[in-house]
């Protein structure tokens, strides 16, 4: 296995020309590359908590995975939703940097400015992405000994909380054993691909209770939702995330294409793939090349690349996201349901969370599959009332509902969509010190 090669410098915060930072200190910042399996690279990101009144060491330690498969966490994650800045080099002010420390990964390997050097090294089902994670942690722990006490926290969003999921397992386990030194906490699915077939039966009828959809609409959506139930069903699941696609079409085509990340905003329409040869090409561009759009996409590959120093020449952020979407296809539409099950098992902490605006992993595709567990506290954690929860104690607006027993946890976050910290970052961060035991 490869060195984890580390990097510093000065913080990314300087290149803003002209900031003033008022925090006590500029965050300290790590990246570098570690080598998963021979000739596989997986890049990450640390930046050190950043609080006024309180070290690192007080706070914990989150590990970002962003969805896709495909999308950067390094980019996406970083300068649109929770780092430091935002992708105009400006301060976030609602930064998860307050409230933990953060480790941003480009997973599976082929994201963002991971790479691999042979093209039969891509991962294919969750558990290669998993077991290169664990092979990234055990060297990440063993080499940062500073963070083998402090509590850590796996968070996630879309398709990174199928693989949160799956990760999240297997690291408890390594922990138990004593292969990783680590104070695993827990992990939070946000707006997660845990069951791709209840995400996909509800859509047709959140649409049809949104006025996004007519009766016509509404039957069109539902049939085409039960080809995919079919098809799961046989376990034909590369078949079903080609229908997957088609229903998405379907969907623009009745909804004058409404975004799948937003109900509330529209998708301006791009030209139609002619390339019939490859059905995996439209969802990719729906969905992981929209989270790296130009501009982006121009930052991560110039100033940020010069900055980091380390990114091979032939590597180019982004370059290989297509084929990490495309080699997870057969394994894109499979549920994890029954690993939340073990996890909840294994008392190791579990939060789900979502955007009331999403429609991709709309809440009630999300409240289906939770009624599904096995887990015997589930009747108990149904009977509980939600509370209403404010972003402050002088707010009178209700930004969401939470409920929680025993070792489970919902946020019902309004008027967020798919990617909840870039629509309600108070709350989000909120949501972090919640999970994370610094509020209730």
């Amino acid at each position: 296995m490869g060195p984890l090669c580390a990097a510093t410098g000065l913080s990314v915060l300087l290149l803003a020309a002209g900031v003033v930072l008022r925090q006590s200190q500029e965050p300290k910042e790590l990246w570098g590359y570690v080598q998963v399996r021979n000739k596989a690279h997986m890049f990450w990101w640390l930046y050190y908590a950043n609080n006024p009144t309180k070290a690192f060491t007080e706070l914990p330690l989150i590990l970002w995975l962003q969805g896709g498969p495909g999308a950067s966490g390094c980019g996406f994650g970083n300068f649109e939703e929770i780092g430091p800045l935002d992708k105009e080099m400006k301060p976030r002010n609602t930064t998860w940097l307050q409230a933990a420390s953060i480790l941003f990964v480009d997973n599976p390997v082929g994201t963002g400015f991971s790479y691999v050097d042979d093209c039969s090294l891509f991962a294919k089902n969750l558990s290669t992405v998993v077991s290169d994670m664990m092979v990234f942690l055990g060297e990440f722990f063993t080499r940062r000994t500073e963070f083998q006490t402090i509590p850590f926290y796996i968070f996630s969003e879309s398709y990174g909380g199928k693989m949160a999921a799956g990760i999240a397992l297997e690291l408890h386990e390594a922990v138990q054993k004593g292969t990783i030194k680590c104070n695993f906490m827990g992990t939070a699915l946000g707006d997660s691909w845990i069951s791709p077939l209840d995400s996909v039966l509800s859509w047709g009828p959140y649409l049809y209770s949104t006025s996004l959809l007519d009766d016509n609409g509404l039957a069109e959506v539902t049939a085409v939702a039960k080809e995919i139930m079919d098809a799961i069903n046989k376990n034909q699941y590369g078949l079903a995330t080609e229908l997957w696609g088609k229903a998405e079409d379907v969907i623009e085509e009745n909804t004058d294409n409404v975004n799948f990340y937003n109900i509330m905003n529209k998708e301006v329409p791009e030209m139609k793939s002619s390339e019939h040869e490859n059905l995996h090409l439209g969802l990719y561009q729906r969905h992981v090349r929209n989270m790296h759009k130009d501009s982006l996409d121009e930052l991560m590959n110039g100033p940020i690349r010069k900055k980091l120093k380390i990114i091979p020449d032939c590597v180019k952020w982004g370059g290989q996201s297509r084929d990490v979407f495309e080699n997870m296809a057969e394994d894109f539409m499979k549920p994890v349901i029954d690993i939340v099950d073990q996890l909840l098992a294994a008392s190791v902490n579990v939060t789900v969370y979502n955007g009331q605006l999403d429609l991709i992993v709309d809440t009630m595709g999300q409240e289906a599959w939770i009624r599904k567990l096995k887990w015997p506290n589930l009747d108990q954690f149904s009977k509980q009332r939600w509370k209403a929860l404010y972003v402050s104690p002088e707010s009178t607006e209700t930004a969401a509902f939470h409920k929680a027993y025993e070792n489970f946890a919902f946020f019902w976050i309004l008027k967020a969509g798919h990617m909840v910290p870039s629509d309600q970052g108070e709350m989000a961060l909120k949501m972090v010190r919640m999970v994370t035991q610094q509020q209730h």
